[in-house]
């Protein structure tokens, strides 16, 4: 891959902490009827992320980021800072080429954005030290503070506590978002690698975690329920996790029944937030063939949020 260019220069002078932020929603990517980028939905989105105080990750595998092209993902990024929102941005790191990763980051290092996601390298599995000198060299190319992705399910291997103790010191380590649904592994996560803030990455294990000291929620749910996302991490880091427990894990099976995130971008437009409920290839909205249940937790959620304001 050659060196990615910029199409413009855009002033890097916002960039908003990502240190206390305690929900990220990693963003869809809302598509036209002929595949093409959204972008006046997209605005939209952004904006009603920024208004519920939500940090936002563009690109991840919720965002479809590894189905784009790299001129779509720079169009992307670029469009999102120049909206000049209040919001934190996180841009995610993923594929499987150390050299792409690097350009990428070195790219986006001159844009007005405040931290990156770097996922573990998908399908090679690599051991302890593989991991380490993966992640060692996105860090070392990075202007910004960092989050690590443990993911298992998709990268098919966990990263190592001991490549988390060897790059916890890092400048530019800060945070890991947990994705392996496996509490034990959050405990020793924490109690081997002190320095890193730990970030639930599965929405309906948000309330348990947050008794085992995470520090906030990278989610899927926000894209729909932002302000109600938003109040349910509040909640569940103040310990007052009563009836949230059966509410949000039957929201989150719904929103995750198929392929993610092919139930939240067919929500989304049920709900007219978006254009048109179309993924990229290899997925396809046409997984999802009866949305009733969908329907019914969408509007159980908008019901405790308006209890909660009451």
């Amino acid at each position: 891959m050659n060196q990615i260019k910029l199409s413009k220069k855009i002033s890097l002078t916002a960039n908003p902490t990502p240190h206390h932020t305690i929900l990220w929603t990693a963003l869809i990517t809302p598509l036209l009827d002929d595949g093409q980028i959204d972008f006046p939905s997209l605005k939209q989105l952004a904006i009603s992320q920024s208004d519920a105080g939500n940090g936002i990750v563009l690109l991840g595998s919720t965002g479809e980021g590894l189905a784009l092209t790299s001129q779509e993902q720079v169009k992307i990024v670029e469009f999102v800072c120049q909206l000049s929102l209040s919001a934190p941005l996180m841009v995610a790191v993923g594929g499987y080429q150390l050299t792409e990763q690097i350009n990428w980051i070195t790219a986006c290092n001159k844009l007005p954005i405040s931290a990156y996601l770097l996922g573990s390298p998908i399908y090679a599995k690599p051991g302890v030290i593989g991991q380490t000198q993966w992640f060692s060299a996105l860090l070392d190319a990075a202007n910004f503070p960092c989050m690590l992705y443990n993911v298992p399910s998709r990268s098919g291997v966990s990263i190592a506590i001991e490549t988390l103790q060897t790059v916890q010191n890092h400048q530019h380590c800060w945070a890991l978002k947990e994705a392996s649904g496996d509490l034990n592994q959050v405990l020793a996560y924490r109690q081997y690698c002190p320095d890193i803030a730990l970030y639930s990455g599965e929405d309906a294990m948000m309330p348990y975690l947050a008794q085992a000291g995470v520090k906030g929620l990278v989610s899927v749910c926000s894209n729909v329920w932002p302000a109600a996302t938003h109040q349910y991490v509040e909640l569940s880091l103040a310990g007052e996790t009563q009836g949230l427990f059966p509410l949000w894990q039957n929201a989150v099976d719904e929103l995750f029944k198929v392929a993610s995130p092919i139930p939240v971008k067919v929500l989304m437009h049920q709900n007219k937030m978006i254009n048109t409920p179309f993924l990229r290839a290899p997925l396809t909205h046409l997984e999802l063939n009866d949305c009733n249940s969908l329907l019914a937790s969408d509007k159980l959620i908008n019901q405790w949020l308006e209890t909660q304001a009451k």
